[in-house]
């Protein structure tokens, strides 16, 4: 079995790249929990683990950049990933700060609606991935890193 069909194997790398994805969007789940346990309790390189919640966590804020761009005209639907209330303070800061209010996506409560407004500003989509991604990561690595005790 080759290294790359070995990862994609391991039920704990697909469990923490479900929890990190999921928490990106609509459904409530702390990816940060489990990277953090992973992370002390598993021989798992950690910046496998890292890798593993940042890519999931990042894709989970491209469906809402989807959601943003194809459905905002839904917003008031009770299944949409933000209320008006936290659109309206996202595009508050988007329309301050530009793309580069996206490197904040991971931030609870401004995060998952600024991912939402950038689609429906039709922010391109690969500075999307790239300043979402750069900060998810950087989340991520700080907290492998101060879980690990590397500070």
């Amino acid at each position: 079995m080759t290294a790359v069909a070995a990862l994609l194997a391991d039920p704990v790398l697909w469990s923490l790249f479900g929890a990190a994805f999921a928490a990106a969007t609509l459904v409530p789940a702390q990816s940060e929990i489990l990277l953090v346990t992973l992370l002390l309790q598993s021989d798992r390189d950690p910046w496998l683990l890292v890798t593993v919640a940042t890519v999931g966590n990042t894709l989970g804020s491209c469906v809402n950049w989807a959601l943003g761009r194809f459905l905002r005209h839904m917003a008031d639907k009770p299944w949409f990933p933000a209320p008006h209330k936290a659109l309206a303070r996202a595009e508050r800061v988007y329309n301050r700060w530009g793309l580069p209010s996206l490197l904040l996506a991971w931030v609870p409560v401004l995060g998952d609606p600024l991912t939402v407004v950038a689609g429906s500003l039709r922010v391109p989509f690969l500075p999307f991935v790239v300043l979402v991604g750069l900060g998810k990561g950087a989340r991520y690595g700080v907290l492998a890193l101060g879980t690990l005790g590397w500070f």
